[in-house]
């Protein structure tokens, strides 16, 4: 049989999946690796709608709870413990995250990057804070100096997609002058090219590279 009936079977399968009380949208993906993806959700323009739900399809679904009980009719759920609430810096955090989940994905699939790479070195630049400036002047959520910010085309470091998109291309030719080398790419990001370079093809001898080397390679596996 031709590759395109699996396709279309594997289609109406992935659409089986959702249920027919919460039928969506399904929207493909094909990675540069060949990996076909099918969602509901797309995190960016890469993706092709192929199966249109009609909108009187879906329909508000009722949980009973009980008799004379339903759901919208009950009192406010229990509150959690104090110890299981997460903290503000938390919630703060995880908001943020999932802000500019969209444009990091989008800028990841233009730029040929993991996502969870930029994901790690954003949480580890700025905790995704758009208007963070450190004390040697970088700036925004990728914490861009202003001479990488000019030499990459970001006219405002403090818009979050002008600067992700601009560290996204900073960090993809970083890998493209480390050979694919993650942590090698990591180092050059914090402690410039030059002295990656300079000491070897290694990473540089400062506590702070390394200890930075370290959160980024830890925040990376968390979130692969």
């Amino acid at each position: 049989m031709s590759r395109r009936f699996y396709e279309i079977l594997l289609v109406f399968c992935v659409s089986g999946l959702f249920g027919q009380a919460a039928q969506a949208d399904v929207f493909k993906f094909v990675a540069r690796n060949g990996q076909v993806i099918y969602t509901d959700s797309p995190r960016h323009r890469g993706y092709k709608l192929v199966i249109k739900t009609p909108e009187s399809d879906i329909r508000p679904v009722t949980i009973s709870l009980g008799a004379g009980r339903k759901l919208g009719n009950t009192r406010p759920p229990t509150p959690m413990p104090a110890l299981m609430m997460p903290t503000d810096k938390g919630r703060m955090l995880a908001m943020r995250r999932s802000q500019y989940a969209g444009v990091i994905e989008e800028a990841a699939y233009k730029h040929g990057l993991d996502p969870a790479l930029l994901h790690a070195v954003i949480r580890a630049e700025s905790s995704y804070n758009p208007g963070a400036v450190s004390h040697k002047g970088a700036m925004g959520l990728m914490q861009l100096m202003p001479g990488t910010a000019a030499r990459y085309g970001v006219r405002n470091p403090y818009d979050p997609e002008d600067n992700i998109f601009g560290g996204a291309r900073y960090l993809r030719d970083l890998m493209g002058m480390f050979q694919s080398d993650v942590r090698l790419a990591v180092a050059a990001y914090n402690a410039g090219e030059h002295n990656v370079m300079k000491y070897g093809y290694q990473v540089p001898p400062f506590p702070e590279t390394r200890d930075y080397v370290s959160k980024v390679l830890g925040y990376y596996n968390r979130f692969n």
